[in-house]
């Protein structure tokens, strides 16, 4: 054995047992009743951000899990990305365009966090996670079902170190059955869930949507249901892990009840959502299309920009690009046929109700797209202004970010980044009136911050992290 491995090894028993976490601003640092536990700090007061406090392991990568932790990382949470030494998160080298030697894929959902290299395969990079996990409020991963439980780092084995651990566990076919073992993306699930049945010209074949809308769906999932179960956790006081299974294919929660004792294995579950292999979550997105079917025994088909339900409600060629135009009751329907100059439609018998105006589509949208060919789209736009009627043009993304409503609204968002210089991406969605949003810190480069938090979150001395560098466990980027 090494001498940097004895060094590791006698850590707990006798080296740099500092015992507490260090000062967050507001208060000390809070001990779990369980053998006196570091736990990340709660605070209240106006101003805060809601998730100030909330400390999250990150064991994600690509889209889905990435998406959802940065979204609380935006909250307010303190977010530790922990990845693979050498290559890290995939997205890495998911380019071109790159920034630099930073993928724009990357940068683009990974704000708000600091980025670790640690090998779990490694005997004492395990156990640095599970010295994490021991501290953290919420745990995120997406592996394989049974990966991790392999290395040591499973549900069970968790909270006997942290029974108060949200533990979320995003996978491509849920945690159990004959599809749990297989690798889930986004174009495999849009394809599977009937997204791309649905997505494309009326006349062509399916299409994959424009962005991975089956994974950034899951990621709001999972972030949702990580708040509802710290939500519950504080309700409950003290008691109670939780083990939250989004999936790319499914959403399964299971909740265990009550305190666990720290040397047995965890009770049987409380509730359990789904037993048999799942459905996928993007099912869920399907709405009035799973409806019409589920209901009427109406399967569905591809419409192009165009609306099985609504007439009219969809785009249409001007003389010099497109416009959608969203008729969704018969008021905006007269309305659309008064901006065109087109009365006679709107007192046709056949086009009275939207009922009507379905059955009627073909003739009623030729007529349509005949008059809307005649004037330019902004012409148009000006001339819908006021009347009450949804309309847009089908922007570009040149044209989408050049918006002033869209930089008014703070979705461009700069940040400074250690490598790559001044960087722009996509900002939060979200805006609390009761906090001010903080500045963001730029997605980090791979193991910006490991050295950082062994030091300040796990209190470990030089001479162990020294260590644990030496033995390739973890690894520290130069740009510190």
């Amino acid at each position: 054995m090494s001498a940097a491995v004895r060094l590791f090894k006698g850590r707990l028993s006798a080296l740099c047992l500092r015992g507490l976490a260090p000062q967050t601003p507001g208060g000390p640092p809070v001990r779990d009743p369980v053998k006196g536990r570091r736990l990340s700090h709660s605070e209240t007061g106006g101003g805060v951000a809601p998730l100030h406090g909330v400390r999250v392991l990150d064991l994600t990568r690509v889209l889905a899990g990435p998406f959802a932790t940065m979204i609380l990382g935006d909250l307010g949470a303190e977010v530790i990305k922990v990845e693979r030494p050498g290559a890290g998160d995939d997205t890495r080298s998911w380019g071109p365009p790159f920034v630099g030697a930073e993928s724009a894929y990357f940068l683009s959902i990974n704000r708000n966090k600091k980025s670790i290299c640690v090998d779990m395969k490694h005997p004492q990079g395990a156990s640095v996670i599970k010295e994490l996990a021991a501290v953290c409020d919420v745990l995120m991963e997406n592996f394989l079902p049974g990966k991790l439980s392999s290395l040591g780092l499973g549900f069970d084995q968790l909270i006997r170190v942290n029974p108060r651990l949200v533990y979320c566990s995003i996978s491509g076919y849920g945690q159990t059955g004959p599809l749990s073992q297989s690798p889930g993306y986004d174009s495999i699930a849009s394809a599977v869930s009937g997204m791309m049945h649905i997505t494309g010209p009326e006349d062509g074949g399916p299409v994959r949507p424009g962005v991975a809308m089956t994974d950034l769906a899951t990621g709001l999932y999972a972030h949702g249901a990580v708040l509802a179960a710290l939500l519950q956790r504080e309700r409950t006081g003290g008691g109670g892990a939780h083990r939250l299974q989004p999936a790319v294919l499914t959403v399964i929660i299971i909740v265990h009840p009550g305190k666990h004792s720290t040397d047995s294995a965890a009770p049987p579950p409380l509730y359990r959502s789904n037993t048999a292999p799942p459905p996928i979550p993007q099912v869920s997105c399907l709405s009035h299309i799973a409806a019409n079917f589920l209901n009427a025994g109406q399967e569905a088909k591809r419409w192009g920009t165009a609306h099985q339900s609504i007439v009219p409600y969809q785009g249409f060629s001007t003389r010099d690009g497109h416009i959608v135009v969203a008729a969704g009751n018969n008021t905006q329907f007269v309305r659309v046929c008064e901006v065109l100059q087109l009365k006679e439609l709107a007192e046709d018998p056949k086009y009275k109700t939207n009922k009507l105006r379905v059955q009627h589509r073909k003739e009623l949208l030729y007529t349509l797209s005949h008059r809307f060919l005649q004037e330019t789209t902004a012409d148009w736009l000006k001339q819908f202004e006021g009347s009450g009627v949804p309309v847009g043009p089908i922007n570009n993304i040149q044209e989408v970010f050049s918006n002033p409503q869209v930089k008014h609204n703070g979705l461009i968002q700069e940040m400074k980044h250690p490598t790559a210089g001044t960087i722009s991406v996509p900002g939060p969605a979200v805006r609390f009136s009761s906090f001010p949003p903080a500045e963001p810190t730029p997605p980090p480069v791979i193991g910006q911050h490991t050295v950082q938090v062994l030091r300040e979150t796990l209190s470990y001395c030089d001479d162990v992290i020294d260590a644990l560098l030496e033995s390739s466990a973890v690894a520290q980027n130069a740009v510190s």
